[in-house]
């Protein structure tokens, strides 16, 4: 696997609908999205980790006014995208898209619900983006 942890490795792996982050050699920590340096210890002594995909929903907000991709994915005041901090099962948080709730209805979403990782390919050819996304484990196929 190649070596550098930046951004743009951290999104070609997304576009092979795999989700890695860097774990520092020395201290085992795990990082998500990759950091090439532990912000603590200062080692640049890092290799990359495949996440199991699985976690946990910590915080979400749901959002109805968005911006003209989410608009253009069909997200709007009737169907309002829902974004969490999801704790995944090896340690790190990230936001992400939550799929597969009710965002209409923050009730029927419930904090400690266990998640699985989704891959979103938005778009064509050269403009393609992937979008990593988190749904419940019990909708995930």
């Amino acid at each position: 696997m190649e070596n550098t942890f930046t951004h743009t490795a951290y999104v070609d792996f997304l576009k092979q609908h795999r989700l890695l982050g860097s774990r520092d050699v020395s201290t085992g920590e795990v990082f998500l999205p990759p950091k090439p340096v532990n912000p603590v210890t200062y080692s640049d002594q890092m290799e990359w980790m495949e996440f199991s995909g699985k976690g946990v929903l910590k915080a979400f907000t749901n959002i109805f006014i968005n911006g003209t991709a989410m608009a253009e994915a069909g997200f709007n005041r009737t169907n309002p995208c829902t974004v969490g901090v999801v704790k995944t099962a090896e340690g790190p948080m990230i936001s992400a898209l939550i799929l597969g709730v009710n965002g209409c209805d923050p009730g029927s979403i419930r904090i400690g619900t266990p998640l699985k990782a989704r891959f979103l390919d938005i778009g064509e050819g050269e403009t393609q983006k992937t979008l990593l996304a988190f749904e419940p484990e019990n909708l995930a196929g």
